[in-house]
């Protein structure tokens, strides 16, 4: 009987239930999306490495450095010699040291200098190493050629055999200088879901020597990627070189590092999240509202069901019932709204760092979110459900004289 109540009162005020649900999906699917976009990003940002446990460079902030050395995000804080590069590759604590130079880009795409090595013999995650595409292989030492990652290519429209001439700096200027070498694809990588896929790759030395570059760059770095034979030669050598003060920063552990980076943002999160819950309360006051302003038109029905034997509680019921209703509706919705939400700020995110998120994948929120929101729908049904509660059958059935 409850059932059937419910389901004749959402169709007869069809507009107010389809309104109200509508705001409970807005306010789902943007609590939905802030959540595990920002427990997703957290996670994978802190694992994205490029298989590498520390970086190299120049004095300065070691946010930056990471940033720059590994997400291709912010500039150099600085160069560093060659025999700095000496010095740590021979190190024996240090597994493998790859340097890379930066400094001009391709219509905002990143260039950066590397060795062969770097796609060779790094496994850029646990048993995952750099793979071509067919038709493809890896620069050459000296030549004028490209290894371009994925992302990069596809965006770009390049294959192997493309050809292109960078422009200088990071930034790209239509009208800034274009330098005079011009470069051959040779190589696409395959998807990575990682940085390495919006960077466009040259061998070291075409960086340093770049036509227009500062002769005294042919010696120099912009860091160096270190992969350590062990935990605890990162923590000697942050002691080593960092505490010495000398004009060096060994950023490591990389994942803490990154960790600042969302510890410096998580403001903007605690907004949206506010947000959404704001939208939450104003959604559990429209159920309140809506059914409340209908009590007065259904008052003579709900004395006629009480006169054929209806008890107090299933009308009582049947109201919170209906915001229940509306609620689970919303929440429903809601899941609609967080993934086209969801899948646009997961592309942003892509397109800016080259980091793929996985949005649909298992999060707690998926439970509690829109328990939560149906939660707070039912409060906002109990008010006008004691009023249905509470209707005098005499007194509303009688008729007027």
């Amino acid at each position: 009987m409850i059932f059937n109540l419910i389901y004749r009162s959402l169709r007869q005020h069809a507009l107010s239930t389809v309104v109200t649900a509508a705001s409970i999906a807005l306010a789902a699917g943007l609590l939905l999306t802030v959540w595990v976009v920002k427990t997703q990003s957290q996670s994978v940002f802190a694992a994205t490495n490029s298989g590498f446990d520390a970086v190299l460079g120049a004095r300065g902030s070691k946010l930056q450095l990471v940033l720059n050395a590994i997400f291709h995000l912010e500039a150099s804080p600085g160069n560093i010699d060659a025999k700095d590069y000496e010095m740590i590759r021979h190190h024996p604590a240090v597994k493998a040291a790859i340097p890379i130079a930066v400094g001009d880009n391709f219509r905002g795409w990143r260039i950066a200098g590397t060795v062969e090595q770097l796609f060779s013999d790094i496994e850029y995650a646990p048993g995952r190493r750099y793979a071509l595409v067919p038709g493809g292989r890896n620069f050459k030492i000296g030549e004028h050629e490209a290894v371009v990652g994925s992302y990069a290519a596809k965006q770009l429209g390049w294959t192997v055999g493309s050809t292109f001439r960078p422009y200088h700096g990071l930034a790209f200027n239509p009208d800034g200088e274009q330098h005079e070498e011009v470069y051959t694809v040779v190589g696409v990588l395959a998807p990575t879901n990682s940085p390495v896929d919006r960077v466009i790759w040259i061998p070291l030395e075409g960086v340093q020597t770049m036509s227009g570059h500062n002769p005294l760059a042919k010696t120099e770095l912009s860091a160096v990627l270190i992969q350590l034979r062990a935990p605890t030669a990162g923590l000697m050598l942050n002691n080593q070189l960092n505490a010495s003060g000398g004009k060096l920063t060994f950023a490591y552990p990389i994942g803490s590092i990154v960790a600042e980076l969302f510890n410096k943002i998580s403001w903007v999160d605690k907004v949206l999240t506010l947000v959404a819950w704001l939208v939450a309360a104003v959604a559990a006051g429209s159920v309140l509202v809506s059914i409340y302003n209908s009590m007065s038109a259904r008052a003579r029905d709900i004395a006629i069901l009480r006169a054929l034997g209806a008890r107090r509680r299933t009308v009582f019921g049947a109201v919170v019932g209906e915001a229940a209703a509306i609620g689970l509706l919303g929440s429903a919705a809601g899941f609609a709204v967080f993934a086209g939400l969801a899948a646009f700020v997961a592309s942003i995110i892509q397109a800016q760092t080259g980091v793929v998120l996985e949005p649909l994948q298992w999060n707690p929120v998926f439970w509690w979110g829109p328990a939560t929101f149906t939660g707070l729908a039912v409060l906002g049904g109990l008010v006008p459900a004691l009023k249905a509660y509470r209707v005098p059958v005499a007194e509303t059935i009688a008729p007027v004289s």
